[in-house]
């Protein structure tokens, strides 16, 4: 049995999964609103790409390296610390005030939020053997792709009554409050496989004070409040000593000099709030050198793909020097991963088929699912919702509700079933879904019972396959390594969509291309909604292709990964 307080934690940890999903997307409402605070004009668009691909960077460059530390160091310090990285991103951001700080803020919200995932999917494998995983797995799933339904709709709701702002300060003390009832739950009681906590998060009087101080001081900093800037007192704090700068007038030296205070005391004193000197002792022993690596040869993939023209191009051509700069990374960390004793990854870590399986499976999920986020929006907008994109995204909502429930369903499945199995018979699924959608003519959303049931049977296909595939990989790999290995699979997952989104894009244009070209051949006079619904159809057949070639990977590759009722399993 499993105590209550280890439940507890993991419902802890699974509410921060689901908030930290919610604001991945939550931030697509508020963009023209945060370029208008950096002032970029709504018309330069691209110029706002890095406070959505920083976030990206911070979430898929990191996971590994903290994954491996959450392996080293214990579960429970990682997921704390996320929470905290987090919370400092997220104020950072809602106090920002010019474009390379929130873009900072956004990069450390990324890592904050992707360090939680696969610390909460190793705490998983350490309450529950094999064979019991899969509700929890379920059940974590479920919760993320929740938090996905309602990003959107609390970035509605906060923009509705209050400025951008609001919605990372709510990050900020959401994040602060888990933290700390986290951390409180854990001193209470150990969580089997964690190591103690020991005391880095003990209480500092001068650190908390210095941190209260940077706080107050940065806020007035970036907010610049109107009262005090016009008293003839007050409103000395902003005069710069000298030149124009914001950081030598007094408060910016305030900010400097407790910041200041704060890292000597987080670095030197005997409680530290945060015990530096430990933490750089996991990092080291975390192969710090590897997660520079692996972090450059992410990047590489993140940025070759995000700043790809799909009119012209899978990349653009300043994304293969990305590319290249990423196959050069990857070549050194091999050679790295080979001769260092120890590794990010350890050796042997993922030589289970499973294992390694389970990355495979999860880039084509990641491919097919990345069509359906993007494209059905897309379509709903291209054919009855042209005046409305709130209207094309609540289609989308459709899909996005069935996810969790095939999550669940999918969790509690593994019991009985082999992971393949339930794998293979959700992508059918997802792949019917988007040949269906294939099918679709401009008048099809008009019809709402029959495009409702294909979205739903589509979105319970991906979810029904979330838990196995983490079933899988975390039943063929030792629990010295779980927490690498979650952060893997995520990883895979992510640059499958990049890739995917891509390669589906440039398809479904050239697509567009010809029946374009097809449509003016025959004399017709508009040939622009045609030409679109053949784009959108080519995507959707696309990714069909993309979830059939997972289910028929996780059939094979998954044969020796059994999850259910009374399996046994010498790694565990």
């Amino acid at each position: 049995m499993i105590d209550r307080a280890p439940r507890l934690l993991l419902a802890l940890a699974a509410v921060a999964v689901a908030f930290a999903a919610a604001d991945t997307y939550v931030v697509v409402l508020a963009l023209p609103e945060m370029m208008g605070t950096v002032q970029i004009p709504i018309s330069e668009l691209q110029r706002a790409a890095p406070i959505v691909s920083g976030f990206l960077l911070g979430y898929v460059a990191m996971l590994p390296l903290i994954g491996r530390i959450a392996d080293l160091r214990g579960r429970v310090p990682v997921l704390v610390m996320s929470l905290a990285v987090f919370a400092v991103g997220s104020l950072i951001t809602a106090l920002t005030f010019d474009m390379p700080t929130m873009v900072t803020g956004r990069f450390l919200q990324g890592v904050g939020g992707g360090g939680l995932v696969p610390a909460t999917l190793a705490l998983v494998a350490d309450l529950y053997p094999p064979h019991r995983r899969g509700i929890p797995l379920g059940v974590v799933s479920a919760v993320q792709e929740i938090g996905s339904v309602l990003g959107p709709l609390f970035g509605a709701a906060v923009l509705a009554f209050a400025p951008w702002q609001m919605i990372f300060a709510i990050n900020l003390l959401v994040g602060a409050v888990l933290a700390v009832a986290i951390a409180a739950l854990a001193r209470t009681e150990a969580t089997p496989g964690d190591h103690p906590l020991r005391g880095w998060l003990r209480f500092d009087w001068i650190g908390a004070l210095a941190t209260v101080v940077l706080i107050a001081s940065y806020a007035v900093l970036a907010l610049r409040p109107g009262p005090i800037r016009r008293d003839l007192t007050w409103g000395q704090i902003f005069v710069p000593y000298t030149g124009d700068g914001v950081w030598l007038t007094p408060i910016g030296l305030t900010v400097v000099l407790s910041a200041i205070v704060v890292a000597l005391r987080c670095c030197f004193a005997k409680n530290p709030l945060i015990d530096v000197r430990s933490w750089s002792a996991s990092l080291r022993e975390a192969d710090l050198g590897g997660a520079a690596l692996m972090a450059v040869a992410l990047g590489g993939i993140i940025l070759a793909f995000a700043t790809a023209d799909p009119e012209v191009q899978v990349f653009s051509e300043q994304g293969l020097w990305y590319l290249a700069g990423s196959a050069v990374a990857t070549g050194l960390l091999v050679v790295h991963l080979r001769r260092t004793p120890t590794p990010l990854v350890p050796h042997d870590a993922l030589a289970a088929r499973p294992a390694w399986g389970a990355l495979l499976v999860s880039f084509f999920i990641g491919a097919g699912l990345i069509a359906a986020l993007i494209d059905i929006p897309i379509f709903a907008r291209t054919t009855v919702h042209r005046e409305s994109q709130f209207l094309a995204a609540l289609v989308l909502v459709r899909f996005l509700i069935a996810l969790p429930l095939g999550a669940i369903l999918g969790g509690w499945l593994s019991r009985r079933y082999s992971a393949g199995l339930i794998t293979a018979v959700g992508m059918l699924c997802s792949a019917a879904g988007f040949v269906a959608m294939a099918q679709w003519d401009e008048h099809s959303l008009n019809h709402e019972v029959s495009t409702t049931a294909v979205l739903l049977l589509c979105g319970f296909g991906f979810g029904l396959a979330l838990a196995p595939v983490n079933g899988a990989l975390l039943a063929s790999t030792h629990h010295a390594v779980h927490g690498v290995a979650a952060a893997l699979v995520v990883v895979a997952r992510m640059v499958g969509m990049l890739v995917g989104i891509s390669a589906l894009t440039t398809l479904g244009l050239r697509r567009f291309a010809i029946a374009r070209d097809d449509c003016l051949e025959r004399g017709a006079s508009s040939c622009g909604t045609a030409a679109a619904l053949a784009q959108e159809h080519a995507v959707f057949l696309g990714a069909a292709g993309s979830v059939l070639i997972a289910g028929l990977l996780a059939l094979v590759l998954f044969r020796r990964a059994d999850t259910r009722a009374g399996s046994t399993n010498p790694l565990h």
